[in-house]
């Protein structure tokens, strides 16, 4: 979409219908690295359509695997963080020279962690900026100095991903010590299981993660659906009058996290029950929340954003931990919430590593607008609200193209007028 904002709302407040979902965005950057070193024996099917997968496809498919030379492909990955931390820790292991870069905020994210990993490894990687940040200037030909490596858990579980993922690769392994509390462990546990799908064994004991190099098997990674992509379907049933939506392909034994959305909203009132074809999920009429006061996201600060705002439109004074990672992401997501929340009369306050939402002064204007930040998650965080309110703008709705392009397009077919 090229309009710079839109307007939505919903005559009858009510759901009911299919969506086909996109694959995966995590699961499919995932098997796109796998399937790079794979040698030609790793096939991928229904690949994500978001913006940052066909980001790294077209990245991989712009690297030219040299045996020498000056030339340098530069390699700009716009917002794409997952693009930009993969390719971080693939391209070492290549021939090629790079200059690995993105937008603005992704100078501003950090990977000196991931970095000084990959320097500790034996791979040239040297800032070109700021140091700590993007852009990367890139030497390929990994000339491996120990298999040993030491890196917080408690930061971003990509950089431990994209470690384990250039592991089998590596002439002596990989031996990941993680240190500290582990975040977002779905998606280390996503990482090993899709290596797995192309026959990467691999040792976990206490604290670290020992892949031996290792060859991939002929194999087809099939991505399932994207449980981010459900939570906003989610966040809409339980703002509704009535929903009966079903979600197809989705499983109950699922690599990724974000499918703990299927517990929490339990709490708002969802039930979820799987087919062999997929998911259903229905708002309990008359529903009477439960005794729920915390939740914790440190297994899935993705769905942190939805959650919260579901939760301020229903009144729900709950509390939330694991938050800590979000400040580094697309953008500052604890300020961003606390700035737009409070455009109706709700705040996000912040007690050390507890946040506490207040709604006793909420309230319904007559004008909504809100601001997203350059972050697709707000967006679509936000965008059920017009369920509640009687039509609410989105400013820069194109942003949702980076994980859910087709999310517009799927409100209107269930019922949302978009103009």
């Amino acid at each position: 979409m090229e309009n710079n904002a839109i307007r939505l709302s919903h005559p009858t407040k009510t759901l009911k219908g299919a969506v086909e979902l996109t694959g995966s965005k995590s699961e499919s950057n995932r098997a796109l690295i796998i399937q790079a070193w794979g040698g030609g024996l790793v096939e991928v099917g229904n690949l994500s359509s978001a913006a940052d997968t066909e980001t790294l496809k077209q990245a991989l498919r712009a690297i030219v695997h040299t045996t020498g030379g000056d030339g340098t492909t530069v390699i700009d990955v716009g917002p794409a963080g997952t693009a930009m931390r993969f390719l971080t820790a693939y391209l070492p292991t290549t021939n090629g020279r790079y200059l690995l870069t993105g937008s603005e905020r992704m100078k501003q994210r950090p990977i000196g962690i991931l970095v000084d990993a990959l320097r500790t490894l034996g791979a040239h990687v040297e800032f070109t900026g700021q140091t700590g940040y993007p852009p990367l200037a890139i030497n390929g030909g990994f000339n491996q100095a120990t298999d040993a490596v030491t890196v917080k858990g408690d930061v971003s579980s990509q950089y431990l991903s994209a470690l384990l993922l250039i592991a089998p690769t590596l002439p002596n392994g990989l031996r990941l010590q993680i240190e500290g509390e582990l975040t977002s462990r779905p998606y280390l546990v996503m990482t090993l299981d899709m290596l797995g799908e192309a026959g990467i064994q691999h040792d976990w004991q206490g604290d670290t993660i020992y892949i031996a190099p290792q060859r991939a098997h002929a194999t087809r990674i099939v991505v399932e659906p994207d449980w981010s992509a459900a939570s906003y379907w989610y966040a809409m049933a339980a703002l509704s009058a009535a929903a009966d939506l079903f979600l197809p392909n989705l499983k109950s034994q699922s690599l990724q996290g974000d499918a703990a959305i299927v517990n929490i909203m339990a709490h708002f009132g969802i039930t979820s029950s799987f087919t062999d074809g997929g998911l259903s999920i229905r708002k309990i009429a008359g529903h009477q929340p439960t005794g729920v006061t915390l939740l914790d996201f440190k297994e899935c600060p993705d769905l942190a954003q939805t959650v919260i705002v579901c939760a301020a439109a229903l009144r729900r004074d709950l509390s939330f931990t694991g938050l800590h990672t979000l400040k580094i992401k697309e953008t500052d997501r604890i300020a961003a919430l606390q700035n737009e929340l409070g455009k109706f009369g709700v705040k996000l306050v912040e007690d050390g590593s507890v946040y506490h939402l207040r709604t006793a002064e909420l309230r319904q204007p007559e004008q909504l607008s809100f601001d997203t930040y350059e972050d697709h998650r707000m967006a679509m965080a936000f965008a059920p609200l017009a369920l509640v309110f009687d039509g609410i703008q989105v400013n820069e709705p194109n942003v949702v193209e980076k994980s859910y392009p087709d999310f517009w397009k799927h409100l209107k077919q269930h019922g949302f007028v978009i103009t």
